[in-house]
Parts: structure tokens; C-alpha cells; sequence
């Protein structure tokens, strides 16, 4: 595959899409999209937050926020109580139906960065999580600070 036509993002673009699509596959049964599956994750790792926190978190628009939050809900994975904390903001959390499929979502996504990593040393894995955990914060923070213009 590799070639002079290569470049990071177009790299990075080709493992979203087939890591998407691989997840998909693997999650098809339970009916949990490939844009929905973070959000489990993360509720199951911060335990119940509200939907901004939620977006926040994920660095995700509140209104995709919103449709994965709702398809989730209707298929039983999510429930919304009034958050205590703030009574016009809703606490999002996890069902024991949700907390059954976590480690099919976790072998899934495990599985996946087994497959694109395998042949990798260790140090090389290594090396590429840290690598794109920086391009993940200076992209965060471009986003952050352009938008601060913005307004």
C-alpha cells in the first residue's frame, strides 16, 4: 500500500473508515452503530454524566450528541434522569443491558487495534499512540481556538 502518494491524514482517514466499518460488523447484532459505541464507552468509564459533558468529552457536536443518545435510549442501552446537580439537564447512564455488551464493545475494539498493530514492536506501538495522541491535542486545541475567534 504505501507509495509516494501517501500523507498522514489520508493514512489516518483509511484506518477510521475500515476500524468503522470492522466495528460495525462486529456490533451489528446488538444494533450499535459504529458512531454510537464511544458513547458506551465513555459513559461506562465516567460512570453517569450529563449530554454536554458527554460531547465535551468526546470532542462531538451536541446535536450528534443528541441522535446517538436517543437511538441508544431506544434500544434500551441508555436511560435520561434529571441531573440532580442541574434540574434542566438530564444525566445519562448506562442499563444492565449496556453493561452487558461493554466487553464485546472492549474485545471489538481491542481486536481491531490488535490486527493494526500486529507486526509492530512494541516500542513502535507505542510510539504511534503517543504520536497521535499530540496530533489529537493540537488538533483539539486548533479547533478550540478557532472557534474562540469565531465569536
Amino acid at each position: 500500500m504505501k507509495n509516494n502518494e501517501g500523507s498522514i491524514v489520508r493514512y489516518i482517514s483509511i484506518l477510521y473508515r475500515y476500524g468503522q466499518s470492522y466495528i460495525t460488523k462486529r456490533l451489528e447484532s446488538l444494533n450499535i452503530g459504529s458512531g454510537q459505541y464511544g458513547f458506551l464507552m465513555t459513559l461506562y468509564l465516567k460512570g453517569g454524566i450529563n449530554q454536554e459533558e458527554l460531547s465535551c468529552y468526546l470532542k462531538i457536536d451536541k446535536g450528534t450528541t443528541a441522535k446517538a443518545i436517543r437511538k441508544l435510549e431506544d434500544e434500551g442501552y441508555l436511560v435520561r434522569d434529571i441531573d440532580l446537580k442541574d434540574k434542566r439537564a438530564y444525566k445519562i447512564s448506562l442499563t444492565p443491558k449496556a453493561l452487558e455488551v461493554i466487553p464485546v464493545i472492549q474485545a471489538a475494539a481491542k481486536d481491531w487495534e490488535n490486527i493494526i498493530t500486529s507486526g509492530l514492536s512494541k516500542e513502535e506501538s507505542l510510539l504511534v499512540e503517543e504520536v497521535l495522541y499530540k496530533m489529537a491535542e493540537k488538533a483539539y486545541y486548533i479547533k478550540e481556538n478557532s472557534e474562540e475567534n469565531e465569536r
